[in-house]
């Protein structure tokens, strides 16, 4: 599977405050900006830093971790390297989150963190600002429940 970028997701409790920090950081700007979210699309390090604003509370500030491919069968290679070695997956197709449509997996490590390998079927328009037809899922903004496998099993991602 070769990997195109490593990506982490955050809670903020202010996406704007945490996103002119980021902004400053890494010295480029947001590659998306949402109500309650933004995200950057780095090269340099290769990374996409999704900012969720959400109360961490007692999970932290990590919201979940995730590897981003450059395909639907990079995502589906990893399903099956990951099931051959006998850990326990979920798969959601062509779903819409974080203001992108998407293809991924989900699973677990052994304390419950969540990570998804996926890849971006098509992302929102930048300048459409009305969000018709898209929703924000709860894998996007909340953290995850401990019983799930995935997010988005509950179907927050539809």
């Amino acid at each position: 599977m070769s990997v195109a970028k490593t990506h982490l997701s955050l809670n903020v409790k202010d996406v704007t405050r945490s996103t002119e920090w980021y902004e400053a950081f890494f010295g480029v700007p947001a590659h998306q900006r949402r109500p309650g979210y933004a995200n950057f699309d780095l090269e340099s390090p290769p990374l996409k830093l999704a900012l969720q604003e959400h109360d961490a509370g007692a999970g932290g500030p990590l919201n979940h971790l995730g590897i981003l491919v450059d395909s639907k069968e990079q995502v589906d290679a990893a399903k099956s390297r990951l099931e051959t070695a006998g850990l326990v997956t979920s798969s959601e197709e062509n779903v819409t989150c974080c203001y992108a449509k998407q293809d991924k997996i989900w699973i677990r490590d052994p304390d419950g963190t969540p990570w998804e390998v996926y890849t971006l079927l098509n992302e929102v328009d930048d300048e459409d600002d009305s969000h018709e037809g898209v929703e924000v899922s709860s894998c996007c903004t909340e953290n995850v429940a401990e019983s799930d496998v995935a997010c988005c099993v509950s179907g927050c991602c539809e």
